[in-house]
């Protein structure tokens, strides 16, 4: 029934309880899992989740955020995107929300890693997942100089744990690209944020966890799992005025189609 497009099951804080995560999910109806790599050092753990159970996928990519890891190649990406059950690249994007005494200016690295998974993800025909953070303006104009304007030829993707603007939303859009929303459309102070979800068409929105991060109202601060997912979807079913089934099947739907599982 719901499918959670965006979680980190490798990560510690859940690695080591995942059969219970797993009942937990059946328990909640949560029938699929998109599990998110990170570094190249963490791909075979993410990957043999993937390979291991039927109801999971992987991604191959490293986080924009991740410094003093392996920095990805095209062919590192080309080659692990080809693997069996790995949908997607990323997660990627940008990042400036912590420069540390850096300027936008010394962030190239980051810009040149996001080219990367763009051109490995536009090569495989393999869509994007997009972290973006206090660089919106940025991510966009590098999706468009890449070619990914929404045509036939683009990988397209998602803007994964969205938490931007209604401009942003709406620009993402343009470009092709899907919306999903995690735990944070649950909050109290998350108003503009559910005004953006009661705009997005319902055949471009997914839904996440992001775990062990983000966890929905009313688990916020707690450890987050995929089971949880469905709070994210009622919340998002509120907002538009609408079964929760409504956005389960649509989310899932989506995720199929995009996903092309």
């Amino acid at each position: 029934m719901f499918t959670d497009s965006h979680c980190h099951l490798t990560f510690p804080e859940l690695v080591e309880s995942l059969d219970t995560i797993r009942q937990a999910m059946s328990d909640a109806q949560v029938t699929r899992a998109l599990c998110i790599c990170t570094t190249l050092e963490e791909f075979p753990q993410v990957h043999q989740l993937a390979t291991q159970y039927d109801n999971f996928w992987a991604s191959a990519g490293v986080h924009p955020d991740n410094e003093g890891v392996a920095e990805p190649s095209l062919q590192d990406l080309l080659h692990l995107g080809a693997l069996p059950k790995v949908i997607a690249i990323g997660e990627t994007g940008l990042d400036y929300y912590r420069l540390n005494g850096r300027s936008i200016v010394d962030m190239e690295w980051q810009r040149e890693r996001f080219r990367t998974h763009i051109r490995a993800a536009r090569q495989l025909r393999k869509p994007l997942v997009i972290h973006t953070r206090s660089a919106s303006d940025d991510t966009l104009a590098l999706l468009k100089e890449e070619g990914e304007t929404g045509g036939s030829d683009c990988a397209g993707g998602v803007f994964h744990c969205f938490t931007e603007t209604m401009e942003v939303a709406k620009a993402a859009l343009d470009l092709g690209f899907y919306i999903s929303f995690s735990g944070i459309v649950t909050f109290k102070t998350a108003g503009d944020l559910r005004e953006v979800a009661a705009m997005v068409p319902l055949d471009r929105m997914l839904i996440e966890t992001d775990s062990p991060y983000l966890a929905p109202v009313p688990f916020r601060g707690k450890t987050n799992n995929p089971s949880y997912v469905p709070y994210v979807a009622k919340q998002l079913a509120a907002v538009r005025n609408v079964p929760v089934e409504i956005i389960a099947k649509a989310s899932s739907d989506n995720f199929s189609r995009l996903f092309r599982v």
